[in-house]
């Protein structure tokens, strides 16, 4: 990789964990109007994405520890925003759902952090925006290429 390049993805590399600190800490701001904590409101992210998954499968999606997805599981179940229950199939598997409860606060969460990025996008024109989007739909095909790529390697 030419010099000019490599300044160039240690200024993309940059901006990203900026702009990936300001997503998280707006995220934190948004959160306190809602009974759920940051690492709870990505566990109800990953629940909806997973469509009831096992606790492991659930600890392997956050890259969290069985404890730590345990503590999680166990205080929003106390807060009805997920449900443990048995697999239809297999009685010895228990499978986490979202409850409505979870969803809603989900969905409520989503809308105010879209809220947010409407705020900030209000002066740029819709072109854009339309070429931001198709250049970060890249960037995250990009990286889920070299994710699998990594599974394959790892595998092999």
């Amino acid at each position: 990789m030419k010099k000019h390049a490599k300044e160039l993805v240690a200024e993309a590399e940059l901006v990203l964990r900026e702009i990936a600190g300001i997503i998280k800490r707006r995220g934190r701001d948004i959160l306190v109007d809602y009974p759920v904590t940051p690492p709870q409101f990505s566990a109800l992210l990953a629940l909806r994405k997973l469509k009831n998954p096992t606790m492991t499968q659930l600890c392997d999606f956050l890259s969290l520890a069985s404890s730590t997805v345990t503590d999680l599981v166990d205080r929003m179940e106390r807060n009805e925003m997920v449900e443990r229950i048995r697999d239809a199939e297999d009685r010895r598997i228990i499978r986490l759902k979202i409850t409505k409860q979870g969803l809603k606060v989900v969905d409520a969460v989503v809308e105010q952090r879209r809220i947010y990025l409407t705020e900030v996008f209000e002066d740029i024109d819709e072109e854009t925006l339309q070429d931001l989007l198709r250049l970060l739909t890249l960037l995250r095909g990009k990286m889920q290429q070299h994710v699998e790529k990594s599974k394959e390697t790892r595998v092999d």
